[in-house]
């Protein structure tokens, strides 16, 4: 299901996510999670409403803000190896005669960028364009967001991957402002058993390795993301695709 949301934006996926980490409560009690993860990680300018990331009335976040989410996705290991992933077998349902296929990661910067950990591009009608990704080089990790990357000459990865070349350029301790921790807003201090606190901030997830060869450059530029998905009680950055069918409420679109 991970990789179905990761590779290729499933909606599915990420309501199905929402409600199995919602618990009793569901995909409300998913949403909540979101929100409250979001607010562990210092994102006080982020609301989620839907778990695809679909536009919503009350949905907001900021560039900042994505940049703290993205920056907890990308210290966990199991994370970047999935978002990493270029291809990936979905399994038949000869229940219902479905055949397996493959689906395949969208994000570019994988296939082009040398070092690229990895990222997502995203779309919605009131977010627009959006895209953000990580790469590493001599040691160095460096995460770019983009909101509204409108270019017409560039896709959202290309504008990533200039600005990934513009970072790199600099040297190591330059920075243009600072990532707050986690719980240096609130005051809270990470959970270690808490469903989405495995993510925050670097922490690992129980089991996985402690040390890092290469850990995050320390306040490195970042600059716009698309709009937040959470889901399974994880702070996760994804796109979904547009429909074509018409909803009950107004308005659709490929959510982040």
């Amino acid at each position: 299901i991970w990789l179905g949301l990761l590779l290729k934006s499933g909606n599915e996926a990420a309501n199905a996510l929402a409600r199995l980490g919602g618990g009793p409560d569901g995909q409300a009690g998913g949403i909540r999670a979101m929100n409250e993860e979001a607010r562990q990680l210092g994102a006080l300018q982020t609301h989620a409403v839907t778990p695809s990331g679909l536009d919503g009335p009350g949905q907001f976040t900021s560039a900042y803000d994505l940049a703290l989410i993205a920056r907890a996705c990308f210290a966990d290991p199991n994370f970047r190896r999935w978002t990493a992933t270029r291809t990936a077998e979905i399994p038949g349902q000869p229940a219902l005669r479905e055949k397996p296929f493959q689906i395949q990661n969208d994000n570019q910067l994988l296939y082009r960028y040398p070092g690229a950990l990895g990222g997502k591009t995203g779309f919605t009608d009131l977010a627009r364009h959006t895209y953000v990704g990580a790469a590493q080089r001599n040691g160095r990790r460096l995460l770019v967001t983009l909101l509204g990357a409108e270019i017409p000459t560039q896709r959202g990865w290309e504008q990533g991957a200039a600005l990934l070349d513009w970072g790199f350029s600099l040297p190591g301790d330059a920075a243009v402002g600072r990532l707050v921790r986690p719980g240096e807003l609130t005051g809270a201090s990470p959970s270690p058993s808490g469903p989405a606190s495995a993510l925050a901030g670097g922490e690992r997830l129980r089991g996985a390795p402690t040390t890092d060869p290469t850990p995050w450059s320390g306040p490195a530029p970042a600059l716009g993301v698309g709009a937040l998905l959470v889901a399974g009680g994880a702070v996760l950055l994804a796109r979904r695709r547009r429909h074509a069918v018409r909803a009950h409420t107004s308005g659709t679109g490929r959510g982040r």
